[in-house]
């Protein structure tokens, strides 16, 4: 019966959150808030259609165990020594001060030091979820206070493991208190399994990797990852100690090895559903009934939150960043509670360390700021624009200043927007015909080694009009934007045309679909890396069969003019057809032999109106004879060859059964042609 009972739950689980992330997603908000909600509503302090369940709760439990993991992997000690500054300075800093912070103010208030520390522990902690998503959308990842967001937060994720260790120490409450000798000695012995573990896994995990791969066995390398995940795991839990730590150990262990990122891919999908039931589990926690008459302890934490925490680490940045507006960013982007600190708080509450008015507070305070992060950080160039004003403009000109008197004289220039490898490579090529380069990136150490080797590199943002300016934009001759972001390149682009309308601007992107939308921004080029290189090849090709270079320029050229549309469509194999939306590419390719008793044999192509269906003639066959882009007036013959192109492989199940009996279906709401 109870199994029956934990299958619904989970059934209802899954429908429920399909629709909340599917809406939290439409309102472009975290798919976190999704699942807290679900929680909220259909738990015990709800509607109660989630009864409280052992089995759901070990589940969000080993969510967090994967969630730890996956951290583990991703803190590579090349990673921390190089960002050693940001992450253990700055980072450092914060967490300590805003846990002690929190400790003062609410034993002010006579909480319990125990139960002080861990909600101070869990306010300390932001949503790396919500910042690394939000940032990387708005193409602000690079930037200055984008960097010292991921400094904190790489070191908010390390301080997890500490906290996870404490709690269930802290459970023995008074007793550890009188009896500090015990509390040091758990430590102890808690340090001594953390370098026991991280010996034996150093000597045997790889080996045991090296092993199994040799068996080229998906399945097998799966189980193996689940089974050392989870041994390690077992391990602490059974010495006391957190599920979460053993998992972050072995994760971190692996990180070294040559199957981090293939671990990586296997663990994501456990991780991420197992997650997702955690966080509705917290959310079942979260009792609406009394938050009414806690009103007032929400807000003032919700307060110390938004307001005293994004002051503190703005304050702290500064320390490291002389930069006013660059730490006020860094302050506004981490002014909101984490997943981490539900994670603390729901160990706490296992452990019966915090009683349920305190966990309820805190857990009501950091998800309505959780809930009001997004905007902070969709505006935190607004917020600080209109906050510093004259000093946040200052700062703006006092950088292009600095561009500008270092490119004072250059002229008849490219200006290149990110100097990465593509970038590097095309300024290798303009320095050996003798054309003067400026570029402008915003990763320091880029920056820094290159200025170093004396290549002409300034650390300076080019979505900024001003800062384009400064780089000597109306003395250049061209711009080329090697970024790879297309959020950025689209700033860019509209950066340069704000102040010049007739510099050719060429632009590279990894992915054909945004040719068009670059185009309209006023990119004289693009340039995609799929199709440049197929283009590439076939030069190749045709030169070795001995095509005169004038037929093959010719070729090529009349290609890019027509903006590939040559190969934006191709015959999908059945993987293809199945491919997520945003990997497909822009058209599909079907063929259809028309027979005597068609419908459309005898007809003009006009006359059968495919455009309802979102697919038109490409190609025409007769015989040996092709014609592409037939004229809308052949009358077609049994025998002919249609070559269709459509957007999506369902319309021509549709198209076919219009050209075999004319039968005509409802309206369709499909785009024409044209618009594909």
């Amino acid at each position: 019966m109870e199994e029956h009972d934990l299958l619904q739950s989970i059934l209802l689980l899954l429908v429920m959150s399909v629709g909340a992330v599917a809406a939290f997603r439409t309102l472009h908000l975290p798919p976190i808030l999704g699942y807290l909600l679900v929680g909220t509503l259909m738990g015990t302090h709800g509607l109660g259609f989630i009864p409280d369940s052992e089995g759901l709760a070990f589940m969000g439990e080993v969510g967090v165990v994967f969630l730890l993991f996956a951290i583990g992997l991703e803190f590579s000690l090349k990673q921390f020594m190089a960002m050693r500054t940001t992450i253990i300075g700055l980072g450092g800093l914060q967490v300590v001060i805003s846990t002690l912070s929190g400790v003062m103010i609410l034993s002010y208030f006579g909480v319990p030091w125990t139960s002080a520390l861990v909600a101070g522990g869990a306010m300390a902690m932001s949503s790396t979820a919500i910042v690394v998503k939000q940032l990387t959308d708005q193409a602000e990842m690079r930037a200055a206070h984008g960097q010292s967001a991921l400094g904190i937060l790489l070191f908010q994720d390390i301080a997890v493991v500490p906290f996870l260790v404490m709690i269930p120490l802290l459970a023995g409450g008074a007793d550890l208190a009188l009896n500090p000798s015990e509390l040091l000695l758990k430590i102890f012995f808690a340090a001594l399994l953390f370098v026991a573990m991280m010996l034996v896994g150093h000597y045997t995990l790889r080996p045991l990797f090296q092993y199994i791969s040799r068996a080229e066995s998906v399945e097998l390398f799966n189980i193996t990852v689940l089974l050392v995940a989870l041994t390690a795991a077992w391990l602490t839990q059974s010495m006391h100690l957190s599920l979460a730590l053993g998992a972050f150990l072995a994760g971190m262990l692996l990180s070294e090895t040559e199957y981090k990122h293939q671990i990586e891919s296997e663990i994501r999908p456990f991780r991420d559903i197992l997650m997702g039931i955690f966080f509705i589990t917290v959310g079942t926690k979260l009792d609406i009934a009394i938050l009414p008459s806690l009103w007032l302890p929400i807000l003032l934490l919700v307060l110390g939150l938004i307001v005293g925490k994004g002051l503190l680490i703005a304050l702290l940045t500064r320390l490291f960043v002389k930069n006013n507006a660059t730490s006020l960013r860094t302050g506004l982007v981490l002014a909101q509670g984490g997943e981490f600190g539900f994670a603390l708080l729901a160990l706490a509450l296992s452990n019966k360390v915090m009683s349920q008015g305190e966990a309820q507070t805190t857990l009501a305070a950091i998800v309505i700021s959780m809930a009001i992060s997004p905007f902070l950080i969709r505006y935190n160039e607004k917020i600080t624009n209109v906050l510093l004003a004259d000093t946040y403009t200052h700062q703006r000109f006092k950088d292009a200043e600095e561009v500008s008197t270092a490119v004072n004289e250059v002229e008849n220039h490219v200006i290149l927007c990110g100097y990465r490898r593509m970038g590097q490579n095309i300024a290798r090529f303009l320095q050996e015909q003798g054309v003067t380069y400026i570029a402008l990136d915003l990763d320091p150490s880029i920056v820094e080694r290159t200025w170093e080797a004396g290549d002409p590199v300034h650390y300076a943002d080019a979505t900024r009009p001003e800062i384009l300016m400064a780089a000597g934009l109306e003395r250049a001759r061209m711009v080329v934007i090697t970024v790879v972001e297309v959020e950025v390149a689209k700033r860019i682009i509209e950066a340069v045309r704000l102040k010049r309308a007739d510099i050719p601007v060429l632009v590279r992107t990894r992915d054909e679909r945004h040719l068009k939308t670059l185009e309209r921004l006023g990119a004289t080029s693009v340039l995609p890396e799929t199709l440049e290189a197929t283009l590439m090849i076939t030069q190749r090709i045709v030169e070795q069969l001995g095509f005169s270079p004038d037929e093959v320029f010719q070729m090529t050229e009349k290609t890019r003019r027509d903006s590939y549309r040559a190969l934006h469509s191709y015959y999908h194999g059945e993987r293809d057809k199945t491919l997520p939306v945003g990997k497909k590419t822009e058209a599909f390719l079907h063929t259809f032999r028309l027979q005597d008793e068609d419908y459309a044999t005898g007809k003009q192509i006009s006359a059968l109106e495919l455009g309802r269906f979102a697919v038109s003639i490409k190609a025409l066959r007769r015989g040996d004879i092709r014609g592409e882009e037939p004229s809308a007036d052949i009358l077609l013959q049994a025998g002919d060859v249609l070559v269709l192109e459509g957007g999506k492989a369902e319309c021509f199940r549709e198209v076919e059964t219009v050209l075999r009996t004319g039968g005509k279906l409802a309206k369709a709401t499909i785009p024409v042609a044209g618009d594909i």
